[in-house]
């Protein structure tokens, strides 16, 4: 799985969260999608990674800009994953 984290500018409360969410949503095969006005980023886990081109298009269609783009490795973390080691 990778997780993905985007910085945005432009973000200022809950709706813009939402609405920078469900355009991903729409755009893109998900497993988790969360945004924090707070921090101005937003996080996606997915199984497959995007075209950070076409993922900067669609959040920049609602309205925000794009600072950066970051993807890596993610391992669910999981009530047990502490045996795993």
């Amino acid at each position: 799985m990778k997780k993905t984290t985007l910085k945005i500018d432009g973000m200022m409360c809950g709706m813009c969260e939402s609405h920078v969410n469900d355009v991903i949503r729409k755009t893109f095969p998900v497993k988790k999608v969360t945004s924090s006005h707070v921090k101005g980023e937003t996080v996606v886990i997915s199984d497959d990674l995007f075209d950070e081109e076409q993922l900067k298009h669609a959040v920049e269609s609602t309205g925000y800009r794009v600072l950066g783009i970051k993807t890596e490795n993610y391992e669910k973390k999981g009530l047990f994953s502490f045996l795993k080691k």
